[in-house]
């Protein structure tokens, strides 16, 4: 979930139609509420965006969305995956969205990919049954900032560089690229909270189901179920804390999209433009050129 979005959560924003209403409008589908709905509840946009990324033709045969997966460890974390995807091999796919750097550790995938191999066997199979797994992320910047569009993550042998084929598989994908290619302009289209402007007809009509159809009462409950479950996470002092960063995000968003000067959110917040400013380019918002 973008970072205005899942911050303003817990607070009395949620019960607010007009701020669900709004935060609905602007999300693209790096928000992971929309992604998993597009893609977790459609095998046609799931097989589209895999094509791109994995370069080759897919069959996808299951796909949810939002695929909570349980530790068997008392006490140990579970993971939700953004697109849980199963193709006609067997093969298990995890697509993830990441607008944040935080939470981007690469360790990260390594659990991802626990989780998912973990639920492959059952007993009495042989370990050579296990079918291959992807941990696909796509992350709104450039995760190892050398301008590829992907990043292929495998284990190798040292002595020999030689792949060790064990059929786990990392891809990293930059959603900043902007090349002339089928990735580049996924990944455009990624980026636009409208559907008229995303060029893929396929995932247009998907957006547009779910921001302006039948759908749209359904993101609508997606962003409230979401805000109880992460209000629940807060004690009483972190939920206030969160409540006031919420705030505070939303007005960066607002003077961003040219919605508020600079001037009256300086005010609402106490503090001096120039300070504006720079609490601004810490979260990743930017003041109009000209405001």
């Amino acid at each position: 979930m973008s970072g205005e979005t899942k911050e303003v959560l817990g607070s009395n924003y949620v019960q607010n139609d007009v701020i669900i209403n709004r935060l609905i409008d602007k999300m693209t589908l790096f928000d992971d509420n929309l992604m998993s709905l597009v893609f977790g509840q459609n095998i046609e946009t799931t097989e589209l965006l895999l094509r791109v990324i994995m370069e080759r033709d897919i069959k996808v045969i299951d796909v949810r969305g939002q695929d909570e997966l349980k530790t068997p460890m008392i006490g140990g974390r579970c993971i939700t995956l953004d697109v849980h995807a199963i193709d006609v091999d067997g093969r298990h796919i995890d697509i993830e969205v990441q607008i944040n750097a935080e939470g981007s550790h690469v360790r990260r995938a390594r659990y991802h990919s626990s989780m998912m191999d973990a639920r492959m066997l059952k007993e009495g199979q042989e370990f050579k049954e296990i079918k291959d797994s992807y941990v696909i992320f796509i992350y709104d910047h450039d995760k190892f900032r050398k301008g590829l569009p992907f990043y292929h993550i495998q284990r190798r042998v040292d002595e020999t560089g030689e792949v060790f084929g064990d059929g786990s598989h990392i891809i990293y994908v930059n959603g900043r690229y902007e090349g002339n290619d089928d990735i580049g302009r996924m990944m455009k289209d990624f980026h636009q909270c409208r559907p008229e402007q995303i060029k893929s007809e396929t995932l247009s009509k998907a957006v547009a189901y779910y921001k302006e159809k039948e759908g749209r009462g359904a993101m609508s409950e997606a962003v409230r179920k979401y805000a109880m479950e992460y209000a629940k996470e807060y004690g009483e002092e972190q939920k206030q804390a969160g409540i006031k960063q919420g705030e505070n995000y939303m007005l960066y968003s607002l003077v961003q999209d040219g919605d508020i000067n600079p001037e009256k959110a300086a005010v609402r917040l106490e503090i001096t433009v120039d300070e504006l400013r720079r609490q601004m380019n810490e979260a990743g918002y930017q003041i109009p050129t000209g405001a």
